[in-house]
């Protein structure tokens, strides 16, 4: 009933507003002295100039609008029904001989009816926010943006809803907006003076409004922030913005994720429509980190159906429920099931049948693989590898891809071994493929079925901001228990990429080892330059609003079959170019023979092994494995 008023409201106002442009059009014309001839056909006129209008405007929904939230594209509306309707006047002017109507009357009463009808709308918004918000306010935390851009317009009309917060001034880094205003709030400097302006305007925080900016130019205003001793907030990012996920007035701490954000990815969203559009596509270990962000990353491109393969029940649990609210039209099957199960495999292959694979199931913790879990850590990366492989190819999978790591490069522990062999299990398995099984395996009980289709593809990458057992998480945790912060060795340094970037690489490098006949090739990440954990931890404290003298750093000594850098390839191989300026391709050495393949199908199939028969074994699998005692410093 109030919307039904409120539109009968608008309606009769835009017809009063075209009787009145009619009319005044009139009197300008004459100068106000309008002669007794035209004063009647000017009345006459109203008769159907109005329903003329009136009919225009119920076509265009120019009444729709909210005049509280007017904007320019209601003005487009408005001008373009009265100047359609002008012409319709003009037309049945001359047309049907209606009166003796003054040209210059059907030129000025649009221009008229435009100014009125806008006018009272903008003004009716002024009014509104003024009431809302008021003049200049002096209540409220006073606060400082950085960037002067679209963000921060949109952010400043925000918080004028909010008591909290009185913004007292901008600074951006482009030398035409210094001494500006947006909404009254002038930019008053670049982002390096911000303990400048902090002191002088007794300001406690600040909000960096950069959301489409340059990850380094947003460092650069959080370090000099937090330097300063200003907390420091954010905006959404983004990606979140144009999701329409988040607001812009949704703050939050600036965190090391965004300090070490990188560039945003750029995908060839064509080609991965047409790779997982409409398609079957399975994910293993689809509740971990990675597996969980390329099962979002993959309903983007609506495949036909998602099938999440996850071991633990209640992480399968999460990510069903999370996809039941943000992805309700994705069509999704939740499996349990052991990647080592070969029975499981291929019951779940069989009914689905998937088209394309991402194998993101392993376990990755590497102190905690190195001693006494060794043999699983083995069975699970690489049995378990071997064991989805081989179902895919039994199963008339497209492409297949395996997620790998840095620490599958000159190995130094048993995790990042395992990844290395599983690498060469999936070029043995498309050698194989590529020139014809041996007659003696293409019988074996493992192989009945299989087709050479299959295209294998690798992708190896560097450690991930805020997965699951990651250095960042650890470092929160400890400071938020007051510390100490501890570091494993002064010098030791890490990739990092954010997990959304890790998976849509993920899929681009997939899309591209799909485009490659030969298929596999393993793709090396762009990781960016490598990031010190000390400087980390010193720069999540810092942005923990405290000191080095309140969260002390301990440093406890390598763990065992820690290196103190990753690398992203292996001795002997050679890299080239790829289209994706952040993706290149890994030549890498010979993987398994097929007698080789068969050779570690039977050990993993075998009894338990112990520790050093396991390492033993993997530094004759990968001679450039050298397994290192534990270290204490």
């Amino acid at each position: 009933m109030k919307m039904l008023f409120r539109n009968v409201v608008i309606v009769a106002h835009d017809l009063i507003a075209v009787a009145l442009s009619w009319m005044l059009a009139y009197w300008l014309r004459f100068n106000l002295d309008l002669p007794e001839p035209y004063y009647h056909g000017m009345l006459s006129g109203l008769m159907w100039v109005v329903p003329l209008h009136a009919s225009v405007f119920l076509v265009l929904g120019v009444h729709r609008g909210m005049w509280r939230y007017v904007s320019v594209k209601d003005l487009q509306r408005i001008v373009l029904g009265v100047v359609l309707a002008a012409a319709l006047v003009g037309a049945s002017v001359f047309m049907f001989q209606l009166g003796d109507v003054p040209r210059s009357v059907l030129i000025l009463q649009p221009l008229l009816l435009i100014m009125t009808m806008g006018g009272t709308r903008f003004g009716y918004r002024a009014w509104r926010e003024h009431q809302l918000y008021g003049g200049v306010r002096l209540d409220g935390e006073p606060v400082l943006i950085l960037g002067a851009g679209d963000a921060a317009m949109m952010l400043l009309r925000e918080l004028k809803r909010s008591e909290e917060w009185r913004v007292v001034g901008m600074l951006d880094d482009e030398g035409g907006k210094r001494g500006r205003s947006i909404d009254s709030v002038k930019v008053l400097g670049d982002l390096d003076e911000v303990a400048v302006h902090a002191a002088r305007l007794q300001v406690k925080k600040v909000i960096i409004a950069m959301p489409s900016a340059l990850a380094g130019v947003r460092r650069r205003a959080a370090e000099a922030a937090a330097a300063a001793g200003l907390s420091v907030l954010t905006v959404p990012a983004i990606d979140d913005l144009l999701s329409g996920r988040v607001s812009i007035s949704q703050l939050r701490k600036v965190e090391m994720e965004d300090l070490l954000g990188r560039e945003v990815v750029k995908l060839d969203t064509e080609g991965l429509h047409h790779l997982l559009g409409g398609r079957t596509v399975l994910v293993t270990g689809a509740g971990g980190s990675i597996g969980s962000e390329l099962a979002r990353q993959i309903a983007r491109f609506e495949p036909r159906r998602l099938v999440l393969f996850e071991q633990s029940e209640f992480a399968l649990f999460q990510i069903e429920q999370e996809f039941a609210r943000q992805f309700p039209h994705t069509p999704i099957a939740c499996a349990v099931g052991d990647v080592k199960d070969a029975a499981r495999i291929d019951q779940v292959f069989a009914q689905y049948r998937p088209e394309v694979v991402f194998h993101a199931a392993a376990y990755k913790h590497v102190p905690m693989m190195e001693n006494e879990n060794a043999w699983e850590a083995v069975r699970n990366n690489v049995l378990g590898t071997l064991r989805v492989a081989e179902a895919a190819q039994r199963h008339d999978v497209v492409e297949f891809v395996f997620i790998s790591t840095d620490k599958a490069v000159n190995p130094t522990n048993v995790m990042g071994t395992t990844k290395r062999i599983a690498e060469m299990v999936c070029q043995a398995l498309q050698n194989d493929a590529a020139v014809g099984l041996k007659p003696d395996l293409q019988e074996s009980p493992g192989r009945s079925g299989f087709s050479p289709t299959t295209r294998f593809v690798m992708v190896r990458f560097g450690n991930v901001l805020g997965s699951n057992g990651s250095v960042i998480p650890k470092f929160r945790e400890q400071i938020a228990r007051g510390g100490p912060v501890t570091v494993t060795h002064p010098d030791i340094v890490r990739f990092f990429m954010s997990i959304p970037e890790a998976a849509q690489l993920v899929l681009q490098a997939g899309l591209m080892g799909g485009q490659d006949k030969a298929g596999g090739n393993i793709f090396v990440l762009d990781m960016g330059e490598p990031v010190k954990i000390t400087d980390l931890a010193r720069d999540m404290i810092r942005l923990s609003g405290l000191t080095e003298e309140d969260i002390k750093i301990v440093f406890t000594g390598l763990r065992p079959g820690e290196k103190l850098f990753e690398e992203l390839l292996a001795d002997g191989e050679q890299t080239l170019p790829t289209p994706h300026p952040k993706l290149r391709i890994a030549r890498a050495q010979p993987g398994l023979s097929a007698d080789e393949l068969e050779a570690l199908r039977a050990w993993l199939e075998g009894p338990p092994q112990d520790e050093p028969t396991v390492k033993q074994r993997l530094s004759e699998l990968v001679p450039e494995y050298r397994p290192q005692p534990s270290l204490s410093a």
